[in-house]
């Protein structure tokens, strides 16, 4: 008896510590989501402010060459390639076409790592906010199946019978729903917030195509 009373226990202390870690997990992440969102748009706006100023794409290179964040690493993957265009030398064979489908490969293969870094941590916080209640749910049916067994033990359904186990079936339902809905709404929110952060970047790699068109693909300024 003691050690079936034990394994009930420890399976229900599992179910706890289980929420408890998803818990933990998604605050971790909704913090470091919300600085990594202040930061980049805060670099975004210096970088947007220092590259629309600039007199040309050579002085927009250099200026912004220092400078950090999603756009600041998109133009630098640009540049690069004008650079390499206005001085060809022997080109290895990825480094072969039109100037404009090379841009534009550039500037979407940087898109795709940037993307892939904003939206980092977003599936995780989906698993949690989908898989807690269940979690949740398993400890409060573990519980109501040792509060039946009490009854049958026992011969009775009185209060101080079942009270224990109930209450802690309660407890793993409250605290899955609790760990559910802040990974929820938080998923929600950098989802969007990605989304518009991914319109910022295409937008400004289609005004970078275009400047380059218009320049016939060449940086004029200081290198």
């Amino acid at each position: 008896m003691f050690s079936l009373e034990y394994s009930h226990t420890l399976i229900i202390n599992a179910t706890l510590w289980i929420l408890i870690a998803f818990s933990i997990v998604t605050w971790t992440i909704i913090v470091y989501k919300s600085w990594q969102l202040w930061r980049v748009r805060a670099s975004n706006r210096v970088f947007l402010r220092t590259f629309w100023d600039a007199p040309d794409l050579g002085t927009a290179r250099r200026l912004s060459g220092p400078l950090q964040g999603p756009l600041a690493r998109l133009a630098r993957s640009g540049f690069a390639v004008l650079t390499m265009l206005h001085h060809p030398g022997r080109r290895a064979l990825k480094d072969r076409g039109e100037p404009a489908a090379l841009l534009e490969k550039a500037l979407k293969q940087q898109m795709v790592g940037e993307f892939r870094l904003m939206e980092s941590g977003l599936t995780l916080l989906a698993s949690i906010g989908s898989t807690a209640p269940f979690v949740g749910l398993f400890g409060t049916v573990w519980g109501i199946m040792r509060a039946l067994k009490d009854i049958s033990k026992a011969g009775s359904a009185s209060l101080d019978v079942v009270a224990g186990p109930i209450g802690e079936a309660l407890i793993a339902t409250a605290i899955g729903i609790a760990v559910a809905v802040p990974a929820v709404l938080a998923y929600n929110f950098f989802l969007r917030r990605s989304k518009v952060n991914r319109s910022v970047l295409e937008h400004f790699a289609e005004d970078l195509l275009h400047l380059a068109e218009n320049e016939q693909f060449k940086m004029e300024g200081e290198f």
